[in-house]
């Protein structure tokens, strides 16, 4: 990976060289792609990553994970070492409203095989996933399985440790869905909708034993039994099941969303950021995320050539879609700035 002190000497040799020498020194320079790792970013490298950098004659450098804390710090102080990011939706309005998004190039990107809602001027969404309720099925009662947020918070019948995100979103939306509130009625997300949600989190919170920061850890949790249910990506489950753990989820009430790729303001490779972007979302890439078995593909075509099998794995397939709470990424971005600094008074409560 490039240090920010090699950059700098780059930029600096950049100036001396005039805009011929800086085209040289990027051409010369690693691609950087950074995703979250684990089952998704091994998914985006296998699926995406290693075809493009055949495609293009680039090498690409995988780093994992994605960390909005350096995101802003390395384009705020113009050392930036990645070149294009896979985030979680809400960071693509967070990111374009702090002014640390490159605008995309639409003369690069073909998005008109694309559904609108997957495709904004600052990021493209790429995959599917979720965040489920999964649980220990050793931990579970004989006689019946939890199939909902309100069977969750229920820990007489389902009794056990908890471990929940520890960033406010999802917690929000497990929470209304718990309290009873419509799955369309969740948004938009008022200041008497989070109150609820934050009253409803007051129940749970003295079960809750982990607050997750990786999405390997509540596999981990619950693998091992120091939980008996959580909250956790989708493909993270899929990966520890197939490794014959105790552990086992639903769709049913699963929050669903897509995760995108952004290029950070000051990217040292823009343009072939752009190419790899369009090619992630061509109908070749999103096939090729099919026999991984993990997140779902956003290019309808690509989704409509999934097996019987691996459609209900999915959960953009329409028979689990149905049973989600579609995650509002523009809304999570508002409550999530807004109220920030009371999750934090929250979870230290």
């Amino acid at each position: 990976m490039t240090t920010r002190r090699h950059t700098l000497q780059m930029l600096g040799a950049a100036t001396a060289l005039g805009a011929t020498g800086l085209a040289r020194a990027q051409s010369q320079r690693p691609f950087t792609f950074c995703s979250f790792g684990g089952a998704a970013g091994a998914a985006l490298k296998t699926a995406f990553m290693d075809p493009a950098s055949k495609k293009f004659g680039r090498p690409i450098t995988n780093v994992a994970p994605t960390n909005y804390a350096k995101f802003k710090a390395m384009v705020e102080a113009k050392a930036v070492e990645w070149d294009l990011v896979d985030v979680g939706g809400q960071f693509i309005f967070q990111g374009r409203g702090q002014g640390l998004l490159e605008k995309l190039d639409f003369s690069i990107i073909d998005t008109s095989k694309l559904a609108k809602h997957w495709v904004t001027d600052y990021g493209i969404y790429t995959f599917v996933g979720a965040t489920v309720f999964a649980y220990n099925t050793k931990a579970m009662p004989k006689d019946r399985v939890p199939t909902s947020w309100k069977d969750f918070w229920n820990v007489k019948d389902f009794p056990g440790p908890r471990s929940l995100y520890t960033r406010i979103w999802y917690n929000y939306e497990a929470a209304l869905l718990a309290a009873g509130v419509p799955r369309d009625q969740v948004y938009p997300a008022t200041d008497e909708k989070v109150k609820l949600a934050f009253a409803k989190l007051r129940e749970i919170k003295p079960h809750v034993k982990v607050w997750w920061t990786t999405g390997a850890q509540p596999a981990q949790l619950l693998s091992s039994g120091e939980v008996a249910m959580a909250s956790a990506w989708s493909g993270r489950i899929l990966d520890v099941m197939k490794e014959n753990a105790p552990v086992n989820f639903t769709y049913q009430d699963a929050i669903s969303w897509g995760e995108g790729f952004v290029v950070p303001k000051g990217a040292p490779n823009r343009e072939l950021a752009m190419r790899v972007l369009d090619y992630s979302i061509s109908e070749e890439a999103q096939s090729a995320l099919l026999p991984l078995e993990t997140y779902g593909p956003v290019l309808d075509s690509a989704a409509a050539k999934a097996t019987a099998a691996q459609a209900k794995i999915f959960v953009s397939h329409p028979a689990n879609m149905k049973d989600t709470c579609l995650i509002n990424d523009e809304e999570v971005a508002k409550y999530a700035t807004k109220f920030e600094e009371e999750w934090k008074k929250f979870q230290l409560s």
